[in-house]
């Protein structure tokens, strides 16, 4: 008898509970995952983005990659609300990311006081000197800052499918918003 009722309710605890993966909430968390696991296809885009770069060389491209490496193996998250309105939902999180941003901000501000020290030695801009100065500063930032990004979902034949995101709320995913 008690395996009937073991087995009955096994049953229900699985049929009766629904998908738990097919939840809004659950779409935002495996997303972020894939870029705290440094997923293949995050890694690829990462990839993309930084192969069309036209300013940086070879070991710049590198280092860079790092950095974005860095990012989103220490990229954390809260999800703060999750609001389902028919088939459109909105998860509301936050999520805390190294300071990019500031770092880059302070670099600027630098090469502007000091552009004596960024160029060549025919008094011309050189940016491979700023692009290096600014890589470093960067590898040097342990401070994070804290985003609200609001994730928007639809449903797609029964499934919670997470909409593209906005350009800034990458950059809010990266640490180089500006605000």
């Amino acid at each position: 008898m008690k395996k009937i009722i073991l087995a009955v309710t096994a049953l229900f605890l699985f049929t009766g509970c629904g998908d738990m993966s097919n939840t809004p909430t659950k779409k935002v968390e495996d997303f972020l995952g894939k870029y705290q696991s440094m997923d293949s296809a995050v890694l690829s885009q990462l990839d993309d983005i930084i192969k069309t770069d036209g300013e940086m060389e070879e070991d710049q491209k590198t280092d860079y990659k790092s950095l974005m490496e860095r990012q989103y193996q220490n990229l954390s998250y809260k999800i703060k609300n999750e609001n389902i309105d028919g088939d459109r939902a909105t998860v509301e999180t936050e999520v805390e990311v190294y300071d990019y941003r500031s770092a880059i901000d302070k670099a600027e501000e630098y090469r502007d006081k000091n552009k004596e020290e960024f160029q060549d030695k025919d008094k011309k801009d050189d940016l491979s000197k700023y692009i290096k100065y600014k890589l470093e500063e960067l590898k040097k930032v342990n401070d994070k800052r804290k985003y609200t990004i609001t994730f928007n979902l639809h449903k797609d034949d029964g499934e919670w499918v997470l909409d593209d995101i906005s350009d800034n709320d990458r950059e809010k995913l990266h640490g180089l918003y500006q605000e």
